[in-house]
């Protein structure tokens, strides 16, 4: 056999808890170095993760559906050409003999003895049992959120007695047999930890019934641990191991000391609100009722907007909304119409780059205050020069369009209004300055528009400019735009110029600030003030956001923009 590794998530750029769409291998595949594992898909790009040696595929760690982010296990691969040491054979297992022989084997340690059931017509005695926390995987120092008993309460079996939360997971701990409540050894606010002794219960032996054995125990564990994960938008809680059996001391007992009962965590109750463990905490640091707020996250899940929001509306004197009531940035939900009773229909599923833009854009068109200046510029000379240098383009290997002009221009523009280079603090307080100019250029794609970056704008020719377009354009209609080609935008430009229209409204593609929409150019007789000429205008529009750039400086720059495509001379002043 090889050397057995791991394949971790490389880094990937800026992007955390990144979609994988797409598993391209199966255990027990042999792949080649460079050949793609799986395909991620984040909010601007799909990208393949490959291999970085070749080898045999011995486990897939991530599947479709699942987030992952840089540094995480991805698969695990047996690289070839390395020896790896012969598995030992399994030692052989002494034969017991005598009375030995007959006993059954231990699956690790030795087994508590197996409780023994008390005759029909012996007297009831009643004993004291610890009740200890078992084992809840890889936490430590869990809260103590409730206790849902008190010294003199009588219990049945498997009902609730502390509620107990970490980082990931709300669980209930239920008592393992029916009882009384004696004595309560942890308090609201404790840290608890596996082993640790919980309450002593008075019981009835005869009442008590057989004990429940280990597997069972730790089975029923794992799944109470896996539901109660369910309720929090975190990984579910890994499966324990498996536990020993429970055993009973009661005070002042000769016999040797057994093993503690385990109690096991309880199906979350039904009804409860739908909130993470950290959410949890955070309303009842503010007093806050959860199953009075309502949730805006998928299947209904509260979070911690939701309750800030509920305690807002609460100051303020106003009612909590239901959800897909309108609000401030909530608009009533669409209805829902059966458009089959209309005429026959088709269901179309979204492409995978859609979904991820469109709530991007219905994000930034809610939170960015629109403004749009519409201009035109007259580009006669821009072109007749374009068309010139055609031949100087080929010989550079390149294929000279007016995108590269216009990037130019646009540079230019930015360097004399700088506002339009920004970005705004998330706190809405400053104005964060760049000292570099990227270019974003919208392209389409048959999956959806993307928008990849060009940088350093500033310091590149014309032929430079075209060159590295027409290569990321083509990268982007493959799919194979790395993450880097999609970040540090500083402005964006979307052409329709190729396909037609007068104007558009183009979205601030946030957390810029600004946005060009390119029209189709078109001859016109324009008036010389002799006489009417022939000259070829280029619509265009420049959508802003208005909390950083007001109309006036709007105005200015659409006149600078337009005064450099008319006389692309000026770029040399």
């Amino acid at each position: 056999m090889g050397n057995t590794k791991q394949v971790l998530l490389p880094d990937i750029g800026d992007f955390q808890s990144v979609d994988v769409i797409e598993v391209l291998v199966s255990p027990g595949e042999r792949v080649e170095a460079e050949q793609s594992l799986i395909t991620l898909e984040s909010d601007k790009a799909t990208m393949e993760i490959p291999a970085p040696f070749a080898g045999v595929v011995r486990e897939v760690a991530v599947g479709v559906g699942d987030k992952v982010s840089e540094g995480q296990l991805i698969a695990v691969l047996e690289e070839e050409g390395a020896g790896a040491p012969a598995e030992a054979p399994p030692a052989a297992t002494p034969e017991p003999a005598g009375d030995e022989a007959a006993a059954p084997q231990p699956e690790s340690v030795q087994a508590a003895p197996p409780p023994v059931e008390p005759p029909a017509d012996a007297p009831a005695q009643t004993v004291l049992r610890e009740v200890f926390l078992p084992d809840i995987g890889d936490f430590r120092d869990v809260d103590v959120i409730e206790i849902l008993v008190a010294p003199g309460d009588r219990v049945e079996a498997e009902q609730s007695v502390v509620t107990l939360e970490s980082e990931k997971a709300t669980m209930e701990i239920p008592a393992p047999f029916a009882g009384e409540v004696r004595d309560l050894k942890i308090a609201v606010g404790q840290k608890v930890n596996q082993g640790q002794l919980l309450m002593l219960m008075a019981v009835d032996e005869q009442v008590a019934g057989p004990k429940a054995s280990a597997p069972d125990v730790a089975d029923t564990l794992s799944q109470r641990m896996e539901d109660s994960a369910e309720l929090s938008p975190e990984p579910a809680v890994p499966t324990p191991p498996r536990l020993p059996a429970e055993a009973v001391r009661a005070p002042g007992d000769k016999l040797p000391q057994q093993r503690p009962v385990i109690a096991r965590p309880s199906d979350a109750p039904k009804g409860k609100a739908h909130a993470s463990p950290a959410v949890r905490r955070f309303a009842r640091e503010l007093g806050v009722d959860l199953m009075q707020v309502p949730g805006t996250a998928p299947k209904g899940r509260i979070t911690k907007e939701d309750v800030q929001n509920f305690v807002k509306q609460a100051l303020s004197g106003g009612a909590a909304r239901p959800p897909g009531a309108p609000g401030a940035f909530e608009l009533p939900a669409m209805p829902e119409i059966d458009f089959g009773r209309f005429g026959e229909i088709e269901e179309v599923e979204l492409g995978r780059i859609r979904k991820i833009s469109g709530p991007h854009l219905h994000r930034a068109w809610l939170s960015v205050p629109h403004v749009t200046q519409f201009d035109e510029a007259d580009i006669t000379e821009l072109e007749a020069f374009r068309k010139a240098q055609k031949a100087a383009a080929e010989r550079a290997g390149t294929r000279l369009t007016l995108m590269p002009f216009l990037i130019r221009a646009v540079v230019n523009a930015l360097q004399a209004y700088p506002r339009f280079n920004a970005s705004l603090s998330p706190d809405g307080q400053r104005l964060i300055m760049k000292r570099y100019v990227n270019i974003g250029v919208a392209v389409d794609t048959p999956n959806g528009l993307v928008v990849p970056v060009l940088r350093e704008a500033d310091s590149k020719g014309v032929f430079d400019l075209a060159r590295e377009l027409a290569e990321l354009s083509q990268k982007a209609r493959d799919g194979k735009l790395a993450p880097s080609d999609l970040q540090g935008g500083c402005f964006s430009i979307s052409s329709l110029g190729g396909i037609g229209g007068t104007q558009f409204t183009p979205i601030v593609n946030a957390p810029e600030v600004a946005i060009l929409g390119v029209s189709r150019a078109d001859m016109r007789p324009v008036w010389d003030g002799a006489a009417f000429a022939p000259r070829l205008v280029m619509p265009f529009s420049l959508s802003y956001d208005h909390r950083v750039i007001d109309g006036a400086e709007g105005a200015r720059f659409t006149t600078h923009l337009a005064g450099l495509l008319g006389d692309i001379r000026r770029l040399l002043l």
